[in-house]
């Protein structure tokens, strides 16, 4: 004999909300140890990660500060959207906190998923127009020489994000 289980509820913008208010929670803290981004930016960031998460187009949001004329990261937060398999929920934190930022800028890179991509121009077009973050198309950052964390992640039923940080040597 077996068993099926069948799931059926929908990922809410509520549950969307509450990982992305976790993203925003390391956001304010990267603020509080190396003065960026912007508090006002943070709602903007937190806000396009829920949408786009509860319509299941993220597929990495990073957020740190680069060198602009290398365009190297010299420390990144990159959250990787995650649906169903080892999802955990941690707290919010654990940031680097000695990272040789001076003479950088922050910078925030996004990728979307093949559920985006899959959708028409006019429909791609639709979904970031309704987003509060105006992004334009660009190359990602490097990783050089640097040490790599992970083991954060936030979700709520069955969906959510991994995050890994970066720290450049």
């Amino acid at each position: 004999m077996s068993t099926t289980v069948t799931r059926t509820a929908a990922f809410t913008i509520t549950e969307a909300r509450y990982v992305g208010a976790k993203i925003g929670t390391d956001l304010r803290l990267l603020h509080n140890l190396y003065g960026a981004p912007a508090h006002a930016r943070i709602d903007a960031f937190v806000e396009e990660a829920a949408l786009l998460l509860r319509d299941g187009y993220l597929g990495t949001v990073s957020y740190g500060f680069r060198n602009p004329s290398s365009n190297d990261w010299k420390l990144r937060l990159r959250y990787t959207a995650t649906v169903g398999g080892q999802l955990v929920d941690t707290r919010p934190g654990s940031l680097p906190t000695s990272a040789a930022v001076a003479g950088c800028s922050f910078y925030s890179y996004l990728s979307y998923s093949p559920e985006f991509l899959n959708l028409s121009s006019a429909d791609q077009m639709r979904v970031e127009a309704a987003l509060p973050v105006s992004r334009s198309f660009g190359e990602e950052p490097a990783t050089r020489s640097g040490n790599i964390g992970s083991g954060n992640g936030y979700s709520r039923n069955g969906v959510g994000v991994t995050r890994d940080d970066f720290t450049a040597f």
